[in-house]
């Protein structure tokens, strides 16, 4: 699969972290940033991610901040962008089978990497149920061609 992963500066450190283990999975990584601890606005490096994701050109994103909240808010801008905040594996599984996102973001203030790499395990292997989800989906995308 191939996954593009941003963070900011207080997501650094997860993300270099999940990054690693994404890797060693054989996954393919683009990362976009950002390459350090230093401080940086982290808006434009998920805008960027999540038009990897809805051009076709990733299969998944993943991005980190200090809590993901943000990055979350910041990725849902894109159309066609389903990004889910989960800090646990029920979010991450659900976010998956009832809502299809496409983009998985945390807060490396508040999830160990362990745990996160666990997260993006089930993120990544959590099918999309379908069914009485898809016309869901197709509302918020009609949401979306109502806001263009």
């Amino acid at each position: 699969m191939r996954i593009v992963v941003g963070s900011d500066h207080a997501g650094f450190r997860l993300k270099e972290d999940v990054k690693r283990f994404l890797e060693e999975e054989g996954h393919e990584v683009l990362d976009l940033g950002t390459h350090s601890e230093e401080p940086v606005d982290y808006p434009p490096v998920c805008a960027a991610a999540a038009r990897e994701v809805a051009a076709g050109r990733a299969d998944r994103a993943i991005l980190f901040g200090g809590s993901g909240q943000g990055e979350q808010i910041a990725a849902n801008k894109v159309h066609g962008i389903r990004a889910a905040l989960c800090h646990d594996l029920f979010t991450a599984r659900l976010a998956r089978e009832h809502n299809d996102a496409n983009v998985l973001t945390m807060g490396g203030r508040i999830v160990a990497p362990a745990l996160a790499r666990e997260i993006v395990r089930v993120f990544l292997a959590t099918p999309f149920e379908g069914g009485r989800h898809v016309r869901r989906l197709e509302l918020i995308a009609e949401i979306e061609r109502e806001e263009s």
